[in-house]
Order: C-alpha cells, then structure tokens, then sequence
C-alpha cells in the first residue's frame, strides 16, 4: 500500500485544485491550454521525444567577445569537447570559424551562441545568412566549484545546455526590427538626457544671483528655456551672475537641441512601428512606444511558442502566493522589464478612459477582489490578448 501514497496524495492535491474558485485563475472566456493553469496529472512520467539532443550531432558552443570568439564543437551523443579554437571578432574571423567547423561537425549541427544582442551579433547576422541554425543561450549558472572560469569553458557550457533543451531560444530578428531597437534605444538615451538637463537647470535656478532669480522663477518651462537659450551674459560685469548665466544658457541650449531630437526619434518610431504591426496601435491604449517595445520583445512570428511563454517574459504569470486557507496569486517578477513597464503604461492609460476595463474592475471588486489582484488578472489578459494580436494577425513586414 505504501508504493500507492504518492499517487493518492496527488489525486487529493488535483481534487483540492479543481475545488478552487474558478476566478482565481482570471480564465478567458474561451480557454486555451496555458502551462500556468493546468499540469498533466502524469508529467513526471512523461519523456520528451523532442529534445536537441535527437535532431543534432554537434553543438557548437560560442563565446563572444569584443575582439575574439572561442569555439568549442561539443558531440551530442557522448557530450565530448571535439574542439575548440578561438577567431577574430570580424568578417574574416566568422568565414575561418565557418571552415573550421565544417571541417569537424560536418553532419547536423548548430551553434549555441551567448550574447544573440550584443557581442555575438555580427556572427549570429552571418550564420543566419549562411543558413544555420543558430540558438541563443541565456545566462549560464556556473557552479560554485566549478574548477574555475575560462573564455574556453564558457563555450563548451554553452554548447552543453543546449543538449536537455526541448525548445532552444532562437535569436532576435534583425533588419527593420533591429533597426526599431537602434531607433529607440537613441530616443531613451535623449529622453534621460534631457530629464537630466532640466534637474540640472532646476538646480541651477536655485542659486542664481537676485534679481536674476526673481525673474526666471514665475516662467513655465518653454518660456524660461526659450529665455536662457537667447541670453547674452557677456556684457555682465558680475563675475558670479555670468558664470551662471553661461552655465544656464547651455543647458537650455542642450534640452531644446535633445527636445528636438527625441520629436525626430518619435515620429520614425512611430513611422517603422506602423509598417511592422499596424494591429497594435488601433487597440485602445497601446502608444506607438509600448508598440514599439512590444515588437522589440516579441521580435518575430514563432520565436515565442505560447502565450504563456510571452505572459511569463513580460512579468505578468500568475505564480501561486498561497498560504493556509488563502489562495492567491501574485505577478512574476522576472522577465522583460521594459516589456512590463509597457503593459503597464497600457492599462494605467485604459483604466482612466476605456469603458470595459473600468467595468471589469468594478466587477471583480464586487466579488471580493483586490485591486492589486484585479489589476494582475488585467496584465495576464493583456499580454494574451497582444500576443495574438502579434502572433495572429496581419503578417508583419520584413
């Protein structure tokens, strides 16, 4: 009898769960399969037949740096380092790492590359263009005793974690998508910089001389910046008041000049997120720049396999918090964060002027909600709903 109190104590745990009220779970009117809200009774019996490692013969594993890239052509089958060598960090360098590899992982392959955004870029653009098959790889957990650390043994980590992965990531689109993400990646670098200048210039005003001061103080803030950007403090005979005249004068200078930039940044954000998903912007809330980071996050059809896979990058899974006889759930913490704060950004915009979401926040304080959980049971309906919409919808241009 005893081999039979596992299964029995599970059994009592999947009664427990579907006894649950079922408006914990925030389900969609029409359900679909969510790995967030249902487990298969039998999962710890079940073996994938669909791992990496019985497609593939080699892994190629690839630490990417500034200047180099050490490779490392780990065996599927046996998980031995078949070899390893380092390139230059250029055209040439990725052409002689192609060669290399052919000569030692010439059946089915692929290469298992850190850093898909960063440093590994360029190879992972070449290896896509010469047909490939490329795998991102997250960050790696080394072990505390690990025998130590080496560009080396970093390549062959990464080609090793590939192999028990049933769905490897694939890389980031690159093209117009990356072209998005250069586009606002400049924009939020202006936006920090112009935030900075007016705290700077806000400072500033606080120790202007008198009667400077007086004079500057009662002005909005187009008016004072159009003030100090036409100033002449040449002709001050005090050596205090010109000092900070010039220095005002510059940073007025600076946060109109970054002003006009980020209005230029805006409206090509704007022009490219219409070309790549037009579906976005016509639901209620969704701005061009949470359009935008939407895009950048998703990236491209397929590379996301669920919309419980995008819920859980954007922060917005359900993880169970109970204790006792209260059953509640809280928002993961992890994932995109950027990707977070936009769908936050969409409901903080749909819950001052879109009818439905205020009527479903007053219903599920009705029913004895929270508004911190009816605002988690928002998020999770959101992120399904533009997965969708990106996944579903009109085909995104290339």
């Amino acid at each position: 009898m005893s081999a039979w109190r596992p299964l029995a104590g599970l059994i009592r745990s999947l009664s427990a769960f579907e006894a649950r009220d079922p408006s914990q779970f925030c389900r969609p009117r029409l359900s679909t399969p969510d790995r967030h809200r249902f487990v298969s009774p039998n999962a710890w019996l079940e073996v994938s037949q669909q791992m990496l490692a019985d497609q593939l013969d080699y892994v190629v594993g690839v630490g990417p740096h500034r200047d180099s890239h050490v490779l490392a052509v780990v065996q599927v089958l046996s998980g031995a380092i078949v070899f390893e060598a380092t390139v230059a960090a250029n055209g040439e360098g990725y052409v002689h790492a192609l060669e290399l590899v052919d000569g030692h992982a010439a059946g089915r392959r692929a290469f298992a590359v850190e850093g898909t955004g960063s440093f590994g870029a360029g190879l992972t653009r070449f290896l896509t263009g010469r047909g490939e098959r490329v795998l991102e790889v997250g960050r790696l957990r080394r072990e505390r005793h690990s025998g130590g650390k080496t560009d080396a043994l970093d390549a062959v980590r990464a080609a090793r974690s590939m192999l028990a992965q049933e769905r490897p990531a694939r890389p980031r689109a690159g093209g117009e998508r990356q072209a998005l993400q250069a586009l606002v990646a400049a924009r939020e670098g202006a936006v920090n910089a112009k935030r900075a200048g007016l705290c700077q210039l806000r400072d500033l005003l606080i120790t202007t001389p008198e009667p400077m001061r007086s004079e500057l103080r009662p002005l909005t803030r187009a008016r004072l910046l159009q003030r100090l950007a036409a100033t002449r403090p040449h002709g001050r005979q005090d050596a205090e008041l010109r000092g900070s005249m010039l220095a005002l004068r510059s940073i007025a200078r600076r946060v109109l000049q970054l002003t006009v930039e980020e209005r230029e940044l805006a409206r090509e954000i704007e022009t490219l997120t219409r070309k790549l998903a037009p579906q976005l912007l016509d639901q209620p809330g969704v701005g061009p720049h949470a359009a935008a980071q939407l895009v950048l996050s998703w990236s491209h059809r397929g590379r996301i396999g669920s919309e419980a896979a995008f819920a859980r990058l954007a922060g917005a899974a359900p993880i169970p918090a109970s204790s006792g006889q209260i059953v509640r759930y809280r928002l993961d913490r992890s994932g995109d964060r950027k990707l977070n704060r936009a769908l936050h950004m969409i409901l903080v915009t749909r819950k001052r002027s879109h009818p439905a979401t205020i009527a479903y926040i007053e219903r599920r304080l009705q029913e004895g909600k929270t508004r911190r959980e009816a605002n988690r049971c928002l998020k999770r309906y959101l992120a399904r709903n533009l997965y969708r919409l990106l996944e579903h919808g009109p085909p995104p241009a290339t």
